[in-house]
């Protein structure tokens, strides 16, 4: 019996082997296939977040007896409104600090240099960190590396945008019917499954919806309550650049545990340009900024829902970025939680009485 068994195991490894093998072979069969999922990947990703959002709002209006498709085309005015609103007002402030910064990239070194070379005339610094030492001329590169890095972003963002018009244009429609169909999928899913899985079927797709709604909406509302303390606390101080670094540090913030640090990085360095005092409190801001997110208002929000060990956060970053970079890094933890939640599911109904057991 256990032979039999053993056998049974290597048999089934070999032939799971063998088809890699064989599929391997055969991939240029997939390749279309694969491409098509690359090019539909932006938009569904870009309609499923904006679907979670919106979707309470239309939910809302459902309840106030107004049908879902005119729900959703009275937020779209209302989103058109809000836009014409950011064009207005945020975007001529917004527009001009980039082309500054664009503008005045190249002249960011040296005025860094410049900085570095007036604290060398304080005895403590010059004995820290000396002038012609390897760690200063290593800093320097590396100031350089994210000056050039954070400005070549920027404009690199700005053509992606325009030469991704068609792929962003069809967000809008794949939303409208996610928006207004959403509630005929899962029967049809369900539908796909043996009549006495389904029960288990419909509690997993429940358990998806609400973990990707819980993470997408508590996301986006820290993220905006923390760019507006920011923001506030930039002005104060006098940043340069406030209102673009602030913007980076929303975007980047997304990406849990290293977006913080990558947004205080180019803050850091701006500050340090205009004086080292600005650099200091542009830490403070931020520090006190995340305190705040961190201690008060993720327990509100998320309450113990989201409990991902840092290490594993890390390595599913680092996969997701080797797999489709900056997309692949901000889908790294929803993928993550759904695979999660179907493969407990799984175990529970196949594996589980069998571990028990043994």
């Amino acid at each position: 019996m256990v032979q039999s068994k053993y056998f049974r195991t290597c048999l089934g490894i070999i032939a799971l082997l063998l088809i890699i093998y064989l599929g391997s072979k055969i991939s240029f069969l997939f390749n279309p296939i694969l491409s098509i999922f690359n090019m539909l990947l932006v938009p569904i990703a870009m309609a499923g977040f904006f679907y979670y959002l919106l979707r309470p709002i239309v939910d809302y209006l459902e309840r106030r007896k107004i049908k879902r498709s005119l729900g959703v085309l009275i937020i779209y005015c209302v989103f058109i409104g809000i836009l014409t609103i950011f064009i207005v007002v945020v975007w001529p402030t917004l527009n001009e600090q980039i082309a500054n910064f664009i503008m005045n990239a190249p002249n960011l070194v040296e005025d860094m240099q410049k900085q570095m070379n007036q604290l060398q005339q304080n005895p403590f610094w010059s004995r820290l960190i000396p002038s012609e030492s390897e760690l200063y001329n290593r800093m320097m590169e590396y100031v350089d590396q994210v000056i050039s890095w954070i400005s070549d972003s920027i404009s690199n963002l700005i053509t992606v945008v325009s030469s991704v018009v068609v792929i962003i244009a069809t967000v809008p429609i794949v939303l409208y019917y996610m928006l207004k169909e959403s509630n005929k999928l899962p029967p049809k899913l369900l539908g796909a499954l043996p009549r006495r899985f389904r029960k288990d079927g419909q509690e997993v797709l429940r358990e998806i919806d609400n973990a990707l709604s819980n993470f997408i909406i508590g996301k986006v509302i820290l993220n905006l309550v923390l760019s507006v303390m920011i923001y506030i606390g930039f002005l104060i101080i006098g940043l340069p650049y406030s209102l673009l670094l602030t913007l980076i540090s929303f975007i980047l913030n997304f990406i849990p545990y290293v977006g913080a640090l990558l947004a205080t990085i180019p803050v850091v360095i701006v500050g340090f340009i205009e004086s080292p005092s600005i650099a200091i409190w542009s830490v403070v801001v931020i520090v006190i900024a995340q305190q705040i997110q961190d201690n008060i208002l993720t327990p509100v929000i998320y309450g113990k829902q989201l409990e991902i060990h840092p290490l594993t956060t890390i390595v599913l970053l680092l996969v997701g970025g080797d797999l489709y970079g900056i997309l692949g890094v901000l889908l790294a933890i929803p993928a993550y939680m759904v695979l999660k939640i179907i493969v407990v599911k799984v175990y529970e109904l196949f594996l589980a009485e069998k571990v028990e057991n043994a």
